[in-house]
């Protein structure tokens, strides 16, 4: 059944597929390369090798995605999430102390990765999350659920909007639609499947930043820090615009593949973690 998968689509993909209609780990996949299907399980493994070879994305064909050491469900009304993410998570996690109380808003949470994930590791902060779709709330929801994390608040809204009268955070984190309307990327790949809600924005991709950066001073505390994800050219006029906006300690962090990712600052006195 792989080999004959194995001409359709790429192997890795194949393998993945076989391990969710089976139900096993890869090594057991490995151990037990010549384990017969049932008739049923040979046909879903077909049905989802077929739609692999539409383009469908794998995460989404098998309901899940793995980030930062953790599985989170999704499905096509939220972005997958992606590796050179985890860098936002990892930043965020360098600006949050160990073991004191700590709040955190993140913007535009979908799934429920950078959050969650934020959350998971930093037992004594609390964690606000946000999102304008209701159907990632309720993916959100489920992954803090199966993943045991109850020190954060999802809540749907727009933005800011979503907050209540008076609240302020120690940090705010985001990856927010970055992509331009009219970029061709947007027809490839996983991209086709992926919601532009999430993906894509005006003003050549910069509307959602320009947003966060001017509106998050008036929901940060005396010293607060903003991280933002950001497009792969996006870096220089990141920084522009919160040099603009009175932050300071601006920074900007490279991914694994020598991308400017991340950029950051600090707004009024900077207290010490």
């Amino acid at each position: 059944m792989l080999d004959w998968s194995y001409r359709k689509i790429e192997r890795i993909d194949a393998r993945l597929l076989l391990q969710h209609v089976m139900q096993v780990s890869h090594a057991y996949l490995i151990t037990h390369a010549e384990a017969r299907l049932s008739t049923e399980t040979a046909g879903q493994f077909m049905k989802l090798v077929s739609q692999r070879e539409q383009g469908v994305p794998v995460a989404y064909l098998t309901g899940e995605r793995e980030f930062y050491d953790l599985v989170f469900k999704v499905s096509p009304a939220v972005l997958i999430p992606r590796p050179e993410t985890e860098l936002l998570v990892e930043t965020a996690l360098a600006n949050i102390p160990q073991s004191r109380p700590f709040r955190i808003l993140d913007l535009g949470t979908g799934s429920g990765a950078v959050g969650i994930t934020i959350a998971r590791h930093r037992p004594a902060a609390y964690v606000t999350a946000v999102d304008v779709s209701i159907d990632a709330i309720d993916i959100a929801k489920w992954n803090a659920r199966k993943l045991s994390v109850n020190n954060i608040q999802i809540i749907q809204g727009n933005w800011f909007e979503a907050l209540a009268t008076g609240a302020v955070f120690d940090l705010i984190v985001s990856n927010p639609p970055y992509v331009a309307k009219n970029d061709p990327h947007l027809l490839l790949g996983d991209l086709r499947f992926e919601p532009d809600l999430a993906l894509s924005t005006h003003d050549n991709g910069l509307a959602c930043i320009r947003h966060i950066i001017a509106a998050a001073p008036m929901y940060l505390v005396d010293g607060g820090k903003l991280l933002l994800e950001h497009g792969y050219d996006q870096a220089s006029i990141s920084q522009q615009l919160l040099q603009a906006s009175g932050y300071r300690n601006i920074y900007s962090l490279t991914d694994l593949a020598g991308i400017e990712r991340v950029c950051g600052g600090s707004y009024g006195v900077v207290k010490s973690v």
